[in-house]
């Protein structure tokens, strides 16, 4: 882990991954003057434009992994299923945060399992690694319902959602350890976003209702509205809870369903996320920023919202060619594209971030 004493200008952050959060986090760590090197396989790694140096090797070279951790004064990581074999090959010392909260966010039941005994409220599940386990879900769980494999699902993929027991005969087990969830009848969706820095002190934004579609977040709204604002004390005081329980370094995210009978958790992203962006333009201090701040050793920034109004919507796939369309816009627009090459069908290529004083 790091030490309490924060790193100076001009020390370098390593970042596990190549992706946008990884991006964001890089340009974030720029403005506060420290050097940032990246590290992930060869492929599209949009975070390799903002750092001073990449890493393009895989998560099994232990070679490349030393050489890259010899260069950084700590590292993090930018999502959630970086192997913890890659995680574990990296000193301790230059850890920000535990590596037990990749080990519980990696497997989907213990995660819930773990958010459980911390006295949060889950939708029923089971897990399923059989054809036979599948059957008995179908039975004790009941439709409608939702498979998952217990690792590397994220933005829908991974998932095969069931209606009916009709349904459930053309759905066959994957072959892969699954759990199955019980749908849950819910009002609204939102985040509970915080930084944890490490002397335990905790900072929250304020909670957007997310909208999803297949999966995918689609867009993040302030205010949240009555229905989540009534539940947001009940699901930040269980996200606090896990941030400690864990020892977490940085920002966290745990995601709940609104119902009426109050927050039901779904899932833990212990990493920036990407509900929060709206912060970059919307909130005191960035979740970018401040994840920079805390695995630094530096006071995290207030979490306070500046804007009446914010929406913050993603660019998907083919929308991202005429995007720039958006900057005509009268108010406030912010655009953020993130120079992914390819525009492929449901993946993420930029957000737009628009807020009012009204």
């Amino acid at each position: 882990m790091t030490e309490n004493s924060p790193l100076s200008p001009g020390s370098t952050i390593g970042i596990l991954g190549g992706g946008q959060l990884g991006r964001m986090l890089a340009m974030s760590a720029a403005q506060l003057g420290f050097r940032v090197i990246g590290y992930a396989p060869a492929g599209d790694n949009v975070a390799a434009s903002a750092c001073n140096d990449f890493f393009e090797n895989g998560w099994g070279d232990t070679t490349a992994l030393s050489v890259f951790a010899s260069q950084c004064d700590v590292v993090t990581w930018e999502f959630e299923n970086v192997p913890l074999s890659a995680v574990e090959a990296i000193p301790s010392s230059l850890l920000a945060a535990n590596p037990k909260s990749l080990q519980i966010a990696q497997d989907r039941l213990n995660e819930k399992r773990f958010v459980e005994e911390l006295g949060a409220r889950c939708a029923p599940y089971m897990r399923v690694e059989s054809d036979d386990d599948f059957a008995t879900a179908l039975d004790r769980v009941g439709t409608p319902g939702i498979l998952k494999t217990a690792r590397d699902g994220y933005d829908g993929k991974g998932q095969w959602r069931i209606n009916s027991a009709h349904e459930a005969e053309g759905v066959r087990f994957p072959g892969r350890p699954c759990i199955y969830e019980g749908m849950v009848n819910f009002e609204a969706e939102f985040s509970v976003i915080l930084a944890r820095a490490a002397d335990g002190t905790i900072r929250i934004w304020d909670s957007s209702a997310n909208t999803h579609d297949g999966g995918m977040l689609v867009k993040s709204i302030i205010p949240a509205g009555p229905v989540v604002e009534a539940q947001i004390n009940a699901a930040q005081d269980i996200a606090r809870q896990t941030a400690n329980a864990l020892q977490y370094v940085g920002v966290l995210t745990l995601e709940f369903f609104a119902t009426r009978d109050g927050p039901v958790f779904n899932e833990m992203a212990p990493r920036v996320h990407n509900s929060g962006h709206w912060t970059i333009e919307g909130a005191a201090t960035s979740q970018f920023e401040n994840h920079i701040r805390a695995i630094c050793g530096l006071p995290l920034g207030g979490t306070e919202t500046r804007f009446a109004s914010i929406d913050m919507r993603n660019i998907v796939g083919e929308d991202a060619l005429n995007a720039h369309d958006i900057l005509a816009e009268e108010g406030e627009p912010h655009l953020h594209l993130y120079g992914k090459r390819e525009a492929r069908e449901g993946r993420k290529m930029g957000h737009v971030t628009r807020v009012s004083h009204d």
